[in-house]
């Protein structure tokens, strides 16, 4: 057995051991056990050769699970399309021209569904799982991921717009979101690390690079001449400036260097608690790993449509 292989069975195992004691609805981990055994080996297969083709989809993936879950609860909202009758959440501030694969959980939705026979796995469930999967497969920790999820029928771009943490948050309006959706500050500053990849928009960082003093004068500089004062919201620059392709503790280093690209990244040192945090995970790596891990699993269970709530989608864009 690798010392890779042995290292993750043993932080799954502390995982576990230490949420074993928290009630989480009737979500469990066995859920498709018997209805689609090949369930979840199906959604890391497709997970794997997206992200091989373009790394930045795992980023996107795991952004969009926390966009979702941070609405109205894990529920899938997100994904629905704009109808006649309700604004999506896709055009909400946090998430137009910014939130993408959308295609790949379409992929995902089509191959599970073909292997279960039918309809069977919520899309909730499927993007819940895909976001561990893109995790893993960017050398970043693994989790049990708690299954049995409906999909909402409805979405809220009001909601979204309302709930989910924007980027020029201070550190007191991010703890006071996190704990309106139960979570806590460790839990901000271990998902906060999910900014270890992915990118940004210009739009979303301009006044930090321009306006504040908190900032690494030589790190300004060279955001600047990605983002001009004028023009080019769309241009993209990496949230974590050595290694955005990788899941690792990068993020809590530019952080101390002062080289968070938010403004909302740069204010978890603002706080002695979140502070020692990010000192913490910047040295010891296992226990960032730790965190994020039991932290995506209590967000992961925020409000989920179970039982007769709820569906299974036959398109996750949009409710049968």
């Amino acid at each position: 057995m690798s010392s890779h292989r042995y290292f993750s069975m043993f932080f799954q195992t502390l995982v576990f051991a230490a949420l074993a004691t928290t009630t989480f609805s009737t979500l469990t981990t066995n859920y498709y056990d018997y209805t689609c055994p090949n369930a979840l080996s199906t959604i890391r297969s497709v997970v794997k050769d997206a992200v091989q083709k373009e790394n930045r989809i795992g980023a996107s993936i795991l952004r969009l699970h926390f966009h979702d879950c941070f609405v109205n609860g894990c529920d899938g909202s997100l994904l629905l399309d704009s109808t006649s009758s309700m604004d999506s959440e896709k055009n909400a501030n946090p998430n137009i021209n910014s939130a993408r694969g959308f295609e790949v959980v379409d992929a995902i939705k089509q191959a599970v569904d073909e292997a279960c026979g039918k309809p069977v796995v919520s899309c909730a469930d499927i993007l819940a799982v895909a976001a561990r999967d893109s995790v893993v497969e960017l050398g970043g920790p693994s989790w049990n991921v708690r299954l049995g999820r409906k999909d909402s029928k409805t979405a809220s771009r009001a909601d979204a717009d309302a709930n989910i943490p924007g980027p020029s948050f201070s550190l007191s309006q991010l703890i006071e979101n996190f704990e309106n959706h139960g979570l806590n500050k460790k839990d901000l500053v271990a998902l906060s690390g999910a900014h270890t990849i992915g990118f940004s928009r210009c739009l979303l960082f301009r006044d930090r690079i321009y306006n504040e003093n908190n900032i690494n004068s030589n790190f300004a500089q060279q955001l600047q001449n990605i983002c001009p004062r004028e023009g080019g919201d769309s241009n993209l620059a990496p949230l974590d400036s050595v290694t955005s392709a990788k899941f690792d503790v990068a993020y809590f280093a530019d952080l101390i260097k002062k080289k968070g690209v938010l403004h909302s990244d740069q204010e978890l040192l603002n706080g002695g608690y979140t502070s020692a945090l990010v000192k913490l995970y910047r040295h010891n790596t296992r226990a960032f790993y730790y965190d994020f891990a039991k932290s995506m699993i209590k967000m992961g269970n925020i409000k989920p449509l179970t039982g007769s709530q709820g569906e299974i989608r036959y398109n996750c864009r949009k409710a049968n």
